[in-house]
């Protein structure tokens, strides 16, 4: 599933609210200049012909929920980039991270033992 930057901003907004949301809700979670009413309408319809979200319906109005947990959109999408754009090496990616993100020695050290227990978590 490929959604666009608005899209995506509007997923964030609806997975933020951790269960069913409604329109105002989403209106109202929108950073200022909000969004028109039919902008988002025309959001929520595109994102859940590409079954990312659903409804229930209480009396005439809408309660929308994700159908798709966060963490495996942004699972597929940074293994898609790192397919993309890095020859599908993780290494090339995450040479290109840290290089690239100016890092500190602090967080450096956090991504080192992050990979450290990942090492011992999957030896034999």
């Amino acid at each position: 599933m490929n959604l666009s930057n608005a899209e995506e901003q509007l997923m964030n907004l609806i997975w933020e609210k951790k269960g069913r949301v409604f329109m105002k809700d989403i209106l109202e979670s929108y950073p200022d200049p909000k969004p028109a009413n039919t902008t988002v309408a025309t959001l929520l319809k595109r994102l859940q012909e590409k079954g990312a979200i659903y409804f229930e319906l209480y009396g005439n109005s809408r309660a929308y929920f994700p159908l798709v947990e966060k963490n495996d959109y942004f699972s597929k999408k940074v293994n898609t980039m790192i397919k993309d754009f890095f020859n599908d090496s993780p290494a090339q990616f995450a040479s290109f991270f840290t290089q690239e993100t100016e890092l500190d020695m602090r967080e450096l050290e956090a991504l080192k033992k992050i990979i450290e227990e990942q090492l011992k978590s999957q030896k034999p």
